[in-house]
């Protein structure tokens, strides 16, 4: 079985691949890993083409400048789209280990419903299990962040500016809006995640890997 987590930044799937990879003794990677290894055979013209939210990232260093530069809604678009080319590596990845009888954990915002669509498709729904994890209250979401203890967190150490958490906030909310609603419209689970993260994290674990 191929378990996949999509949801936005921030929302609970490595957590939640980490946590169901320990207990259960099943292997799991991020997309953005898969994005990077994928990354590696492009030119920088074509990852360009291909990657718009990268290439905005390093025009603006740090959340500061890149949420003042862009709004939340533009950075929706662009990560969507970047969300795209690693589909081929997800594809790959998903039929190596299911030739080979492997159970795998799949996470990263790179996971749309329409490309659980394909894939279930093309190899076989009962190859695939998946859910999406969700958050729409960005005041809630800005407030969590300042309690975060996750090392080397990307949000507390490139920002500076209270206000920038609510837009990544608002920015959450609207990729968590896309994917509900095309979750919703395929009949994928979703999870919201702003209230009882623990509890919540537990749901989506039993109802993603329970028989």
């Amino acid at each position: 079985m191929i378990y996949l987590i999509g949801g936005p930044p921030r929302s609970g799937k490595t957590t939640l691949a980490k946590f169901a990879s320990k207990k259960l003794g099943i292997p799991w990677i991020s997309c953005d890993t898969l994005e990077v290894i994928a990354g590696a055979y492009m030119g920088k013209q074509k990852w360009d083409k291909t990657h718009p939210y990268s290439k905005l990232r390093r025009k603006h260093r740090g959340n500061d400048a890149f949420y003042e530069a862009y709004s939340p809604k533009t950075i929706v678009d662009v990560l969507y789209k970047q969300a795209r080319p690693t589909a081929t590596a997800i594809d790959m990845m998903s039929i190596c280990e299911i030739k080979d009888g492997n159970d795998y954990i799949i996470e990263g915002y790179h996971i749309v419903p329409s490309l659980i669509q394909k894939l279930a498709k093309k190899y076989g729904r009962e190859y695939f299990k998946a859910i999406f994890l969700v958050k729409h209250d960005k005041y809630k979401f800005a407030e969590d962040v300042n309690k975060s203890t996750t090392p080397n967190d990307w949000m507390l150490l490139g920002t500076k500016k209270q206000g920038t958490f609510l837009k990544i906030g608002e920015m959450v909310a609207l990729y968590s809006q896309l994917l509900e609603k095309e979750a919703n419209k395929f009949g994928y689970k979703v999870f919201a995640m702003d209230e009882k993260f623990e509890s919540k994290l537990r749901q989506a674990a039993d109802y993603l890997f329970g028989s």
